[in-house]
């Protein structure tokens, strides 16, 4: 009988599979490998790059699908979102944009964010970990968290002054309270409407290319990220550290400067602007009165450069990482000088620039008893809910003098409005402290001079910390008389009304 031999049989007796078929079931397992090793690579390794990449629209998309958060002035929102119909289906919406400019910035679909639209951006479009829930639908959906709310230190009648006293003229204004550190007013002209350029059609791209022509640069922030000279309001700096270093003990006494008073190494005067000044043996109370350069410089030197440059670093000037938290430009007084040159630049001259928020610290230092707080434009951050994620809470920057220097400070800042070039920031039923700058610039001092007015105001009887200290600057107007008293003054006394309820 014939032995029948079962075809395809492996050797353990089941159905066989052929080294052909083998081969194939091995190619293919290695390809699924293949395949899990890229997705793995693809999912996990270049998950980050890949969502970064800008061809990758599934983000940008995400982003636009629900209303940004908002940010707020007191109750109101500034900012809102309006829907498209389109492929983003939400854009930006700005009230009373050019108001608020300076501090909400931009958050435009082509051209990205700026100021607190960028810093405070992942709270704002519910990215922020801080938002996320603990649903378990939430994470295996991976549905999107609404966005949370900005809430600023912004006060509105303050910030309304501010930019209805700019005006026209080209200029900042930065109002603190000095206590707290919190940003009340911080206005920048000209100014311009965000809302014009949120979307991503012709219009903004219009509107985005004739903002950017305009040579009058209306999306610069004059008042964090642009310094100018701050001409005599820097005496308040060279006289704090005069003070403090006990160059002078007493500020009615004489203080020896002599007149003429010629830079060392030169033979070149440091002149006057009025000739009340133009006498030997002025007092530092006299001369702040009448903002004397001769006599200004002349302690300046008497106090010495680390001094002076000590000094001005406690009230901010040298420091590149002011966050408020938009990051303010580095406001500049030379550490490596002759002393012809720190007598100008204790004058504010020289290559001593500051931006208004400098400035504006300044004056918030003296009235706050020496101690210099952290500028701060967030008060708190809310989740959609309107829960509070993150509360921002003063902190102390610098103690820049003593409370004892700080009041003589004080009184010659008083005395400057009182009696001095300051008058037009006095404001009935108040006490107010001020000091008054017209900065010389350009080749030959050829330019229209930067008219400076730095301030504190409390009301009288009062004998708490001043509620409010301001840096108005005007770099350019068309007025006659261009002068920090005539200029900036009365818009600084218009903004510290406004925070005073006058």
């Amino acid at each position: 009988m014939a032995r029948v031999r079962a075809r395809g049989n492996g050797p353990q007796g089941l159905p066989g599979i052929s080294v052909t078929g083998r081969r194939a079931g091995t190619f293919c397992l290695l390809l699924v490998v293949a395949l899990c090793a890229q997705a793995t690579r693809v999912q996990v390794f270049q998950a980050r790059e890949l969502d970064r990449n800008g061809a990758n629209q599934r983000l940008t998309i995400e982003r636009y699908a629900q209303p940004r958060g908002d940010i707020l002035v007191g109750p109101d929102r500034v900012t809102g979102s309006e829907s498209t119909g389109g492929r983003y289906a939400y854009r930006r919406s700005y009230t009373d944009g050019p108001t608020y400019a300076a501090v909400t910035g931009f958050a435009s679909q082509a051209y990205g964010t700026s100021q607190l639209e960028a810093t405070e951006d992942e709270l704002l479009t519910g990215t922020d970990g801080r938002l996320a829930g603990w649903s378990l639908r939430d994470a295996v959906t991976r549905r999107q968290n609404p966005g949370g709310d900005v809430h600023t230190t912004l006060d509105r009648a303050a910030q309304q002054a501010a930019m209805r006293g700019l005006g026209s003229q080209k200029g900042a204004v930065a109002a603190i309270e000095p206590a707290t550190g919190r940003i009340l007013a911080l206005a920048s002209t000209p100014s311009y409407d965000p809302g014009a350029f949120a979307g991503y059609g012709a219009d903004d791209q219009e509107a985005w290319n004739r903002l950017q022509a305009d040579p009058d640069e209306p999306m610069l922030n004059r008042a964090l990220r642009q310094t100018y000279p701050p001409g005599s309001t820097f005496k308040v700096v060279t006289a704090a550290a005069a003070l403090a270093a006990g160059v002078v003990t007493d500020p009615d006494a004489p203080t020896g400067a002599p007149f003429p008073y010629v830079l060392p190494g030169t033979t070149t005067p440091l002149v006057n602007d009025t000739p009340a000044c133009d006498r030997p043996g002025l007092s530092l109370a006299a001369a702040m009165t009448l903002s004397c350069n001769s006599v200004l410089g002349y302690l300046g030197v008497r106090t010495g450069l680390d001094r002076m440059a000590g000094t001005a670093a406690d009230f901010s000037f040298n420091d590149a990482r002011v966050d408020v938290p938009v990051r303010a430009a580095r406001s500049n007084f030379d550490t490596r000088m002759d002393e012809s040159q720190l007598a100008l630049s204790s004058i504010g001259q020289f290559d001593t620039a500051a931006t208004p928020l400098a400035m504006a610290m300044v004056a918030a230092g003296i009235a706050n008893d020496g101690t210099v707080m952290r500028p701060r434009l967030v008060d708190r951050l809310t989740a959609g809910d309107g829960t509070t994620v993150q509360r921002t809470e003063p902190s102390v920057y610098r103690r820049a003098v003593t409370p004892a220097v700080a009041a003589q400070l004080r009184g010659l800042m008083t005395d400057v409005v009182e009696h001095g070039t300051g008058g037009n920031a006095r404001i009935a039923g108040a006490v107010v402290g001020g000091k008054t700058g017209t900065a010389q610039h350009g080749v030959g001092n050829s330019g229209t001079p930067y008219a400076w007015f730095i301030a504190w105001a409390a009301p009288a009887g009062s004998a708490a910390v001043p509620p409010v200290a301001v840096a108005v600057v005007v770099a350019d107007s068309d007025a006659t008389d261009v002068t920090g008293g005539a200029l900036a003054a009365p818009i600084a006394r218009s903004v510290m009304r406004a925070v005073l309820g006058g």
